[in-house]
């Protein structure tokens, strides 16, 4: 049996993966499926590896490449990601494997026939690692410069230096620093976070991701959260979470 371990902070995804694996191939069993960072780190520092990993790159508590550099990972992993393009010219230099959500049954059978060569080979997979790390702190890619947006049932680009925040709401927005809202083309707030660039923007809450830009100050609130004041015309605070709030300080000093 090919002992598997999913990491997916998506249960209908982690669903889904669990039903077209078993599908594809009767030998695979699945370990658990775990839902972030800190859940993954304590899960390896306690058991033995695996035989297979997906992984999937954005989670509830932060990236997945941060428990690659917590914990000594040798079982050979198979990314899932929206598009990052740094991060696919990555896995493919260091030839690991990736699957675009949402995950095609065909593209997922070609993982896994990867999987088997790989193994056949006996590839040593920390070394691999070793590299997607040092080409992901090498900050390598190049983010999104504009966003297409909707308005007037026309799209029209805005600059990336021209947003302040996005906003989920019932849909996704952009607001500009004019205070200007439109309707953002179709990605996810996970898509549009790995699109923009960290040093400029940063994932406050499931709803918010904030250009650094646009923080007048930080003020702390009775139970322990952060909140980002932002600047005029903005009349609004955003919630930092308490578990987000030492990271976000971080990111503000760096």
């Amino acid at each position: 049996m090919i002992k598997t371990l999913i990491i997916e902070d998506e249960p209908l995804v982690a669903k889904d993966l669990k039903n077209q694996l078993k599908t594809l191939n009767e030998e695979i069993e699945i370990i658990t499926t775990l839902g972030s960072t800190a859940e993954a780190i304590a899960w390896f520092q306690s058991n033995p590896q695996p035989d297979l990993i997906f992984m999937d790159i954005q989670l509830s508590d932060g990236v997945s490449f941060d428990i690659l550099k917590e914990v000594t990972i040798t079982a050979p992993i198979i990314f899932t990601t929206a598009y990052d393009q740094y991060a696919i010219q990555a896995f493919k230099h260091n030839s690991i494997d990736y699957l675009l959500k949402p995950i095609d049954a065909e593209e997922l059978q070609h993982a896994l026939d990867q999987f088997k060569l790989y193994t056949s080979e006996n590839s040593d997979f920390s070394v691999k690692l070793k590299g997607l790390l040092s080409n992901l702190n090498q900050g390598g890619g190049k983010y999104k410069e504009r966003f297409m947006v909707q308005t007037r049932n026309t799209l029209m680009p805005v600059p990336i230096g021209d947003i302040a925040y996005f906003s989920k709401e019932e849909l996704i927005y952009i607001y500009t620093k004019e205070n200007n809202r439109y309707l953002s083309e179709n990605h996810s707030m996970e898509e549009i976070e790995e699109m923009c660039d960290p040093k400029q923007f940063y994932r406050a809450n499931r709803q918010a991701i904030i250009n650094v830009a646009m923080i007048e100050r930080v003020k702390s609130s009775y139970n322990g959260k952060l909140l980002a004041v932002l600047k005029p015309p903005f009349a609004m605070e955003i919630d930092i979470s308490r578990e987000k709030a030492s990271d976000f300080k971080e990111w503000l000093d760096s």
